[in-house]
């Protein structure tokens, strides 16, 4: 563990703070909290300040980000103003063209210097990832064959001046970097009161950029635009979903609109005053042009369409860290907070598959760990079980080995031994312990949810030898499982 991760969890601990609680007060994500702590991530220079001051650390959190960045020699505190002071973002154009070969992206924003401080520089962020929901095969791709910025060409002007580039972070598919208001001739800075137009452009060819893109509200912003341009050719087909703070993946709340310019199909969405934090994502399908009708069309996996709708896919810290259990009834409204989150969950995800066994989601999945889960039993119409801080009171000698599925790896399928009966011990929303029986089929779906909890997948349950089988090979979807 680097000092950095160290110092953080040594006084998250120290003041008595989950890692819930610390993301929830600096408006971060809890799995990217848990990124945090495992040194999956190293943040920012101004969440460490942040952290630093939130657990009252006295400068040694941020002093080990510091020493971190420096390659554990002490650094220079560069004067650096916080990228998001005093500045008012008017109008946020993104515009995406896919030539057949390469994205070309040309963003554009009318500036506003709202503070008191000359704006001298502002931070962009170019991220990439080819396989959503593959993060092991996209960090293959990237460690192989890097993004480069020779390769993005990237350019950046205010108005008909051009902007240096100091870059900040450098990484295999991952860049950020300053747009400086200044270049070899002059100097322009945004004072207080003006306003600017700055335009940046870069290019990514098809096999590093992947088929989706996203736009993320750091700053206050009054207007947001995002127009993707595809060939006509490729029979086009977009989707977009959006998140925020307060709220989980959920499909956009207005359609793109659809426009056919010669050649090209162009997409447009716009939204009005977005809130800080939400993050917009467009996603696409597109027909290969060399393809016959009868040839296989690039679809989504099965796991991209479940992190499009916001499940915790497999290789996140949060699937492999025991759920904190509710101290009810204090906790009660966090609880019925994280139930609405889970049915929320379950809603968009019955609109991807075809759940004949029932199916269920715990609240790990949805990237906030608490020990709370939702089982649906099969049947239209059936209620869902709500489990709050489940755990195994019995669990019978006599077991069964079906194939199971997971929301977090849903492209294979694997078979796992379970019990056939079993008594869980779980607390309601009052705080009155209970225990429930479970039978067969519905003691397999709850046995595999409280697994989650426990920070398990159905992998270590799987007998030694056994590998999980492609989904294309498996033959019981939509059906449920069967006992004698």
């Amino acid at each position: 563990m680097s000092p950095f991760a160290a110092e953080l969890t040594h006084f998250r601990e120290l003041r008595g703070l989950t890692k819930a609680e610390v993301a929830r007060r600096l408006h971060i994500s809890p799995s990217y909290m848990s990124h945090l702590e495992s040194d999956r991530e190293r943040g920012s220079s101004d969440l460490a300040r942040r952290l630093d001051q939130e657990l009252d650390a006295g400068g040694k959190i941020w002093k080990a980000w510091k020493e971190a960045d420096a390659g554990g020699q002490p650094l220079q505190e560069a004067p650096e103003p916080p990228p998001s002071a005093g500045i008012l973002v008017l109008e946020d154009t993104a515009a995406l063209r896919y030539d057949g070969s390469v994205y070309h992206l040309t963003m554009h924003r009318r500036l506003r210097n709202t503070g008191t401080e000359p704006i001298t520089r502002y931070l962009v962020r170019i991220a990439v990832d080819r396989y959503p929901g593959e993060p092991e095969r996209s960090n293959a791709l990237y460690r192989n064959n890097p993004l480069t910025w020779e390769e993005l060409q990237l350019q950046a002007h205010c108005g008909d001046e051009q902007m240096g580039l100091v870059v900040k972070h450098d990484r295999d598919a991952f860049k950020e970097v300053w747009l400086e208001f200044a270049n070899t001739r002059s100097r322009f800075p945004l004072y207080p009161g003006q306003e600017a137009g700055i335009t940046y452009s870069y290019s990514v060819t098809a096999d590093k950029w992947g088929p989706w893109f996203q736009r993320a509200v750091r700053l206050p912003t009054r207007e947001l635009t995002v127009s993707l341009s595809f060939p006509t050719a490729l029979q086009p087909a977009v989707w977009g979903t959006e998140t925020s703070l307060s709220a989980n993946f959920a499909p956009l709340r207005t359609p793109p609109t659809q426009v056919v310019d010669a050649d090209h199909t162009v997409y447009t969405w716009t939204t009005l005053d977005p809130p800080l934090h939400a993050r917009y994502r467009m996603e696409w399908r597109l027909k290969p042009a060399h393809l016959q009708e009868s040839e296989p069309v690039n679809t989504p996996t099965p796991s991209a369409l479940m992190a499009a709708a916001g499940i915790v896919q497999e290789g996140d810290i949060l699937l492999q860290t025991i759920a904190q259990p509710f101290d009810l009834p204090a906790e009660a409204d966090e609880a019925r907070h994280v139930v609405r989150e889970l049915d929320a969950a379950i809603s968009r995800v019955k609109q991807l598959h075809d759940f004949g066994k029932g199916m269920g989601i715990a609240a790990p999945q949805i990237g906030i760990g608490r020990a709370a889960a939702v089982v649906v039993p099969p049947g239209d119409g059936s209620t869902p079980i709500v489990l709050l801080n489940p755990t195994i009171a019995e669990a019978s000698a006599e077991t069964d080995r079906q194939y199971e599925g997971c929301l977090s790896f849903f492209d294979v399928r694997g078979l796992v031994p379970r019990p056939l009966h079993i008594v869980i011990a779980h607390t309601d929303i009052d705080g009155i312990p209970r225990l429930t029986r479970f039978d067969h089929g519905l003691a397999r779906l709850v046995l595999h949810e409280v697994d989650h909890i426990d920070g398990k997948l159905y992998r270590s349950r799987m007998e030694p030898g056994t590998q999980p089988i492609p989904v294309e090979e498996y033959r019981g979807t939509g059906q449920n499982w069967i006992y004698q």
